[in-house]
């Protein structure tokens, strides 16, 4: 069965900064359920989508300059307002120095042609043997970064969350609020937290790590503790949109009870103890009780607040695949 539908529009976006050795090839090895190719220059020192237009016949290829550099994840918007404008159905997004696989298009948007997700994103960490491939660094950092992502997007079965390849119906996407995502290196991360405030269904696609000669822009040391502070903002707004603002449920009470009952069991017990150093008096069994009892009621607590938040990981597609599927029934047929 042939994923390319004339009731369904497939278009890849590029984002183009310093990929000028490697884009035609990438565009080379996009195959033909592609219907449009967004090759967005993001003010490429490199001249790349001049160079595209200049070197590429692939009549598929529409280059989107940027007037001024606003990182990859303003490169993709530009790509993704272009083709919710055209009437594409799917994005698939591909970076365009080699690292991915074009030929892993069809397992990317089969989910969402299916009715299984809005939006998929790519996970280098699913084959355990493969990713001896991945240098230590990039190893370790994309480890921190998922785990933190975890608890700022409220996604908990996803990983590697700096993984770029990713797809996403427009019918979702147009609901993104494009002006406040953040549009460098956090792009991948933000967009999750943003799925997540819409209840979207986000699918892991395994993939290979794959390092070549490309050279790569992020240093997880000059990033991470800018991205600790995007996440503790971003896990801040989404407890308040999805426990306070949208909806209230056992879990609002857990939450804000466990971590009174933790921070006063910590104070109390903390203050106590050390007013039992300096009069060199023991403390008492009651108050030793009662700061011990109040710790672990707290985590408790806290405990049960993220176990209800993990189960209310989004399951229900947002956009209405009805369409979809009646046209790859009828290709079934």
């Amino acid at each position: 069965m042939s994923v390319k539908s004339s009731q369904v529009i497939v278009a890849v976006v590029i984002p183009s900064y310093k990929v000028k050795s490697h884009i035609l090839g990438v565009i080379g090895r996009i195959g033909p359920e592609v219907s449009k190719i967004y090759v967005s220059d993001d003010c490429c020192p490199e001249g790349s989508g001049r160079f595209v237009q200049e070197n590429c016949r692939d009549p598929r290829v529409i280059v989107i300059f940027g007037q001024v550099n606003l990182g990859v994840g303003g490169a993709v918007m530009a790509g993704y307002r272009a083709a919710i404008s055209d009437g594409v159905d799917i994005v698939v997004k591909v970076d365009g120095d080699g690292q991915m696989d074009p030929s892993l298009i069809p397992a990317f948007i089969a989910p969402i042609l299916s009715g299984e997700a809005d939006y998929t994103k790519g996970n280098r960490f699913f084959d355990l043997e493969k990713i001896r491939q991945m240098p230590a660094v990039r190893l370790f950092g994309n480890a921190v970064l998922s785990f933190m992502t975890k608890f700022s997007s409220g996604y908990w079965d996803l990983f590697d969350p700096t993984n770029g390849y990713t797809a996403i119906h427009t019918a979702v996407a147009r609901h993104l609020p494009f002006k406040d995502i953040s549009e460098r290196y956090f792009f991948e991360t933000d967009m999750l937290f943003r799925l997540n405030t819409l209840k979207a269904v986000v699918v892991d696609i395994p993939m290979d790590a794959s390092y070549g000669d490309e050279v790569s822009n992020l240093r997880i040391k000059d990033i991470l503790g800018e991205f600790l502070l995007k996440h503790a903002r971003n896990f801040s707004k989404r407890i308040f949109y999805n426990y306070y603002l949208r909806d209230l449920s056992i879990a609002s009470i857990e939450l804000p009870l466990g971590l009174l009952l933790l921070a006063f069991g910590v104070v109390f017990g903390g203050v106590k103890w050390v007013e039992s150093i300096q009069t060199n008096t023991p403390a008492a069994t009651g108050t030793i009780m009662l700061a011990t009892l109040t710790i672990i009621l707290g985590v408790q607590f806290i405990l049960a607040f993220i176990g209800h938040d993990i189960q209310s990981t989004p399951r229900k597609v947002m956009h209405n695949s009805a369409r979809i599927l009646g046209v790859v029934r009828s290709e079934n047929h």
